[in-house]
This record gives structure tokens, sequence and C-alpha cells, in this order.
């Protein structure tokens, strides 16, 4: 795609008329933010782009009201930094995705939510749709919809926030997003377990989610992937990772509860907020897996008792290296060689189901195999009347989540 092909409107109403051209001409769209998740998806069918970078701005902020509302191409780290200055930050913690897809750019709020980017917070705060509260957009036919405003014909009934989230620019362009935020926490700390094997980690990550000490973060690493977390700074074999954040007095005796059970499990060392913070970056962006290597990633949900048995299955099938976040309930697996993807989902049904999303792989891999989990057919038959209704055309991102779609 040549740069002529490229557009980067300003204002609403210029994404407004470019959609409305697109949709005329039946000419398909390749929606962009940053440019950062570009090969995550379907590869584009599309041979012209709208970037929004260009339509940025916070146009909403009372620190007060805990509020922030932005224009879709706003970068994240502008929104951050504008929280920060009031020591509030987003709850839910967003991925950022370039060191694992190697990418460059910068990743922008409307990406978060088009994506519902969420990270290991996600536990404890709900992912980026649950702090979505508000959003605009233009749907496939050209039109500005406004959450809770103008109601789409056949669709009445359906959250239109919800449905935006998560949706990859399928179903509309966004423009703008009003979001929920929170004061940053006045300390956090990591209470470590060492030398535990994946299912005592599982046991010992639900006991610590059924403690009332208020877990914000909880993530297993084996001793594969230790060692490229934190610096290498974690010894003692595989570290089982728990997070505690608040007041410097509450974390304290929180943090004192929980070494002391946990103690009963393993080895405990405790973070202290620095180290904490680095951490949980690297679980966050999956640096364990962000080497500049290729080979495909799976991100996989599952509940969180079933992820190490997943693991256990596909050991004694392929190569595969893993850790855990959430509880266990999401799995990052990097495969050796081939995506794997029959038996990925093969043995995610077989423990109950989730779903699976290979994050990371070649364009051709991304071709032949479905990107995000495969849909059942009736939700896939409601998914198809949905896209109807946002984008008649089909001219919104075509392939980014459903070759068939």
């Amino acid at each position: 795609m040549s740069s002529a092909d490229i557009h980067y409107p300003e204002t609403e109403d210029e994404v407004a008329r470019l959609v409305a051209a697109a949709f005329a001409a039946k000419n398909p769209l390749e929606i962009r933010g940053g440019g950062t998740k570009a090969d995550l998806g379907g590869p584009s069918q599309s041979a012209s782009a709208i970037s929004m970078t260009k339509l940025t701005g916070i146009t909403n902020y009372d620190p007060s009201e805990l509020v922030m509302a932005a224009r879709a191409g706003t970068p994240l780290a502008e929104i951050e930094a504008a929280l920060a200055a009031n020591n509030q930050m987003l709850t839910f913690e967003p991925m950022d995705y370039r060191p694992l897809l190697g990418a460059t750019g910068e990743p922008t709020i409307g990406g978060v939510f088009a994506g519902n980017i969420s990270g290991p917070r996600r536990l404890s705060a709900g992912a980026a749709r649950d702090n979505l509260l508000g959003v605009r957009f233009v749907n496939g036919s050209g039109e500005i919809v406004k959450s809770g405003g103008r109601v789409m014909k056949n669709v009445t009934g359906l959250d239109l926030v919800k449905l935006m989230a998560g949706s990859w620019g399928t179903l509309g362009v966004l423009s703008e997003v009003i979001f929920k935020v929170l004061p940053r926490p006045e300390t956090s700390v990591t209470v470590v377990v060492s030398g535990l094997n994946d299912a005592e980690a599982a046991e010992a990550m639900a006991a610590a989610l059924m403690m009332s000490v208020e877990v914000s973060g909880a993530a297993h690493l084996p001793e594969s992937v230790v060692a490229k977390v934190a610096g290498g700074r974690l010894k003692g074999g595989p570290a089982t990772v728990l997070r505690l954040e608040g007041l410097t007095a509450s974390v304290k005796v929180r943090t004192e509860r929980l070494a002391a059970e946990m103690g009963r499990r393993g080895e405990v060392t405790v973070l202290d907020a620095a180290q904490t913070h680095e951490l949980w970056r690297d679980i966050r962006d999956v640096a364990p897996f962000a080497d500049g290597a290729s080979k495909p990633v799976w991100r996989v949900s599952v509940a969180p008792q079933a992820g190490h048995q997943l693991v256990a299955a596909l050991r004694l099938k392929t190569g595969v290296d893993a850790f855990y976040d959430w509880q266990g309930g999401l799995v990052w697996l990097r495969m050796e060689a081939d995506a794997e993807a029959d038996l990925v989902r093969q043995y995610i049904k077989a423990l109950g189901g989730g779903h699976a999303t290979l994050v990371r792989a070649d364009a051709a891999t991304r071709s032949s195999v479905p990107v995000f989990e495969p849909q059942p057919k009736a939700l896939e038959a409601l998914s198809r009347r949905i896209k109807h209704q946002f984008d008649p055309q089909g001219v919104l991102n075509p392939g980014r989540m459903a070759a068939t779609i």
C-alpha cells in the first residue's frame, strides 16, 4: 500500500466522508490506529487505509470526576501522562504489543479499546470494555453514531459500547472514547513464592485470591521463562508472583498475611515498588517471548485450573513454552515450530472450553488459520447480522477478525 492510499482525517466529519465514499464505491478500508497491532489478525484485504493518528486530543478531563474523554487517535502515552500528573491511571493496565510483534509507532487510546487490550490487573479491575463509558464512531455507511443517542435500525437494545470494544474496527471507526480512571495506588509490592510446579502454582494462586488481602495480580513463571523478566533477578527456580497495591500501611499488613500463608507452600521473598513495576510490565508485555523471534504465540483464555493441564497436554504432542497470568486463566503459549491451531483448540475444548487468539504468526499462517476463536454456528449467524447492520457493504477491516464475515 503506497502512502497515497493512506488517509489521515483530522476531524470526525472527514472520517465520515471517507467511509461514506468507500461505502458508495464498495471499496474496503483498513482502519488503523498507531499501527502497533497491524500484524494481529487476518492480513489486510484492503487497498486503502484510514489512519486515525491525526484525530487527537483529550476533549474532557475532570480528575475529580474520575472520567476522561479523548479522540481516538490520541497517543496512549499522552493519556497516561495526563493521568500521572493527577496521580491517576487506567486500571486495566493495557498491554504494549510492540515488543512482542516487533512493531513501531505509538499505541492510541482508540486502538486500546478497539482491541479490548487489557493487562494483568484485569483480574481485579476488569477488562478495557468494563471501563469504557461511551463512544462516538462512524459506521460502515458513513454515519456518525453516539452511544446513548441515535439508535441504529434493528439493533435496539444492543450495548454499542460493549460491541465496539474488541471489534477491531470491523463494526465502526471509533472517533472518541469516554472511560473511567482511578487513583494510582500509593505503593505496590509483590510476594514471590519460589519452586512451585505449574499445578502447585495454580493451587497457590487460587488460595491467595480467596484471602481478603486484595491481590491485584497473580501470575506463574515456569523455570523456562523466569530469567527473562525483571532483569533476571528472580532466583530459586519457577516463581509464582502475587501483587498487592494500595496505601502503604495497608499493603504492609496485607503483605505480612499473604507471605505467612504462602510460606507454607514455598520459599517467599518480597519485591519493592520499583521491582514490582518492572516485573508486572514484563508480564503485561509478554517479555519472555518478545525476543525478536517469529515463532507463533497464542493468547489462550481458559478456566484458571485448566491452564496448566492444557500446557501439559500440549507438551506431550509438540514443542511449546508457556507462562500464566490472571491466576492461570490467561496462558501465553509460544510454539516451537508450527502454530498447531487444531491441536490447541482441540485441547481447549476437551478441558471445558475457552478461546485462543493467534497473536503472532507470519502472514501465510494468519491467512490459513482462524486467528480469533471460531464461533459456534448460532453465534456466527448473530455476528453476521450485527456486522451487516453496522457495515452493510463490508468495507471496514474485511478479514481482520473472520475471513467469512
